[in-house]
């Protein structure tokens, strides 16, 4: 779906649980104002689905990607770590590890900001309650009066090294984070320095955030000279000159409508096919890229550029 602006911008919703036998459901709350901010907008994708989706209509929808699902191996613990609205991903696995491997070890570290914010709290302590091998730890970094530790939250604070180290047991865990820039940023290197394997920890960003990971070798630089971009399919011709983040804020900048959902490089909604060039990304995105195409909203040009967009 698509919002009026002076370009026009594909809304995508990730959906992150498996279909039932007839069905797909999803849960999508309306997303209010920011908090003190009554003179913004609401949400527009969940105002969307909220006042225009009715039964019987039809949606696009991707097939499932990218590399953050969990590993079946029962016999290693399951460490899930999620901010905010990456708890969405992690009650796929927890539900796929209770219902398929009951006797699996699952840690889950869910960090928010008080009780309006808490998603999913009845099913989780239902799950948890019922699960002996599940072990819940809800972090709220300013409780509200009505919150009550040890009913509500088990922690004060945010979810880092200090509470991982002093909450599991010894012993090798994996790792699976989804969360705002912040908590990606901070928790994924304190992992590494703690000697957590990189192969162990497996992570997902939401929104523009990415997490350098000490092992990743650096790649080649981007060019921080005028650069020809040209978009094919628009019959625009412009000059890159390093302003932009990226590609996809560059082509919208100008203009130049790219379809995009998580712009962080995991959906591949933006994959568009490179005619000439090269584009070089900071970190290997976490779709697989098609042979000939690149992702504008993670890469940055090192030649002269055209795009099919």
């Amino acid at each position: 779906m698509r919002s009026a602006a002076w370009f026009s911008v594909t809304r995508c919703y990730s959906l992150s649980d498996a279909p039932a036998a007839d069905h797909y459901r999803v849960s999508i709350k309306r997303v209010p104002p920011p908090a003190g901010r009554p003179d913004l907008a609401p949400g527009l994708s969940s105002s969307h689905f909220h006042d225009r989706v009715q039964v019987g209509d039809v949606l696009q929808v991707r097939a499932p990607s990218g590399h953050f699902f969990i590993d079946p191996d029962a016999a290693v613990p399951a460490v899930l770590v999620a901010g905010g609205i990456g708890i969405t991903p992690m009650m796929s696995m927890l539900r796929w590890c209770l219902d398929k491997q009951p006797e699996r070890s699952v840690h889950l570290y869910y960090g928010l900001r008080q009780g309006n914010e808490h998603a999913f709290k009845a099913q989780l302590e239902e799950l948890a309650s019922a699960n002996p091998h599940f072990k819940l730890n809800v972090v709220y970094s300013r409780p509200a009066a009505a919150d009550i530790q040890g009913r509500d939250f088990q922690h004060t604070g945010h979810v880092d090294i200090a509470l991982l180290q002093r909450t599991l047991p010894h012993g090798r865990q994996q790792f699976y984070i989804c969360g705002p820039a912040a908590m990606m940023e901070s928790l994924v290197p304190a992992l590494a320095e703690w000697g957590v394997p990189d192969t162990d920890v497996h992570c997902e960003a939401f929104g523009p955030a990415s997490v350098r990971r000490a092992a990743t070798a650096p790649a080649a630089a981007p060019s921080e000279v005028a650069l020809e971009v040209q978009f094919s399919r628009s019959g625009r011709t412009l000059t890159w000159d390093g302003r932009d983040a990226n590609l996809l804020d560059f082509a919208e900048r100008h203009g130049v409508a790219v379809d995009s959902g998580c712009r962080a490089g995991s959906c591949g909604s933006c994959e568009t096919r490179l005619l000439a060039g090269s584009v070089v990304y900071a970190e290997r995105p976490d779709h697989d890229v098609a042979l000939g195409h690149c992702l504008p909203c993670v890469g940055r040009p090192t030649t002269a550029l055209v795009l099919e967009a």
